[in-house]
């Protein structure tokens, strides 16, 4: 997938969120870098490299890293769950919508 989808993919999956204040995301060459800043001063550190094919989401609070999905090269798909962030657990392959909506069920747990 280009950056180009890659973006477009993850604009349309977001959408719906509404615990989103506002996104910083550029664009160079064959990558994508930001953060999408959610309410409560927490935001999700995106990446994705289309040549590498590298994938990274990591919510962040109070500069730690409370649970993340990433894809690369080494671990392949893999989650750091919200009960043991440094931690990677082997997960299926997961499209950007997916990842969004387990983005949203771990903000929920964190607001119930």
């Amino acid at each position: 997938m280009d950056v180009k989808t890659f973006l477009a993919n993850l604009l349309s999956s977001l959408a719906s969120i509404d615990f989103i204040k506002y996104l910083d995301l550029k664009t160079e060459g064959h990558t994508l870098s930001g953060r999408i800043f959610l309410k409560d001063k927490m935001f999700l550190e995106v990446y994705y490299n289309e040549l590498t094919e590298t994938i990274a989401f990591a919510l962040i609070k109070e500069e730690k890293r409370i649970w993340g999905i990433d894809k690369d090269k080494i671990r392949d798909w893999h989650i750091h769950p919200f009960d043991a962030p440094q931690s990677h657990e082997l997960i299926q392959p997961l499209s950007i919508l997916e990842v969004v909506l387990k983005l949203k069920e771990v903000w929920e747990n964190i607001k119930s």
